[in-house]
């Protein structure tokens, strides 16, 4: 059985998107058809319903599978009711019109979110894990602990700092990668900090790769926009590319 190839993207911002970004990305989609398109988060800028609609079209347009997972910008910034009431009607909205895989021959995604309306501090704009999202994807995990695939779960934000020593910028974060870790997850995919990522992190006698993606919106943040492709074996071996846009 052929290895799979899995195009992961994030934090595409339409509203401040890169169209020569954006055009390259599904330039390749189309010419190397990729097992599965993961987005992992900030679909939007301002989760417009403009903004929402013009990432359905894009995510259709690529004509392959899709899995998506929102982000922080992902919630409605204008509408507050709307935001504290209903924060991801917009964004399911997407979801239900993109139908998405959860699991392939050799590894399986197993979502958590790590959005929340509002926070017991400010910005907003970092992670916080419940615990009610937590258990849901631990649950998931327990359902999956016989299967032989690899357990990558997909979030918008790093569980873990790029330093060990460095603050948690994600509140629930550390107790979150401890537990999928115990639980038997091998990767996590996520965005939010539009610069790419390939570390290798452990808890107990678990080790997890923690895979970020860059950006493909004009929101750079050190690093030129860019996407990875994820390269999972039949033997469990996971090869991670990271390719970068560079303006001619």
């Amino acid at each position: 059985m052929n290895a799979h190839t899995i195009f992961h993207v994030s934090d595409v911002h339409f509203g401040v998107e890169n169209p020569r970004a954006i055009d390259w990305f599904a330039a390749a989609v189309h010419a190397e058809k990729p097992d599965v398109v993961v987005c992992t988060g900030d679909l939007t800028q301002r989760a417009t319903h403009k903004q929402f609609d013009q990432a359905r079209r894009f995510f259709e347009s690529l004509d392959t599978l899709v899995t998506l997972e929102p982000g922080n910008h992902d919630m409605p910034y204008y509408n507050l009711w709307e935001r504290f009431t209903q924060p991801y009607k917009r964004y399911g909205t997407l979801a239900e019109l993109v139908r998405a895989p959860v699991a392939l021959p050799h590894c399986v995604f197993i979502p958590l979110k790590t959005t929340v309306r509002i926070q017991p501090r400010f910005p907003w704009s970092d992670g916080y894990v419940r615990k009610e999202a937590l258990a849901a994807t631990l649950a998931s995990l327990e359902t999956l602990k016989d299967d032989a695939r690899l357990k990558i779960v997909t979030c918008h934000h790093p569980l873990l700092p790029a330093q060990p020593d460095d603050k948690n910028p994600t509140i629930g974060g550390t107790n979150a990668f401890n537990a999928i870790a115990e639980a038997g997850a091998d990767a996590i995919l996520t965005g939010h900090v539009h610069v790419p990522f390939d570390l290798m992190r452990a808890y107990g006698n678990r080790s997890v790769r923690m895979i970020g993606a860059g950006t493909l919106s004009t929101r750079l943040r050190g690093a030129d926009p860019g996407y990875n492709v994820v390269t999972i074996t039949p033997d469990r071996h996971i090869h991670v590319e990271q390719r970068v846009f560079v303006e001619a």
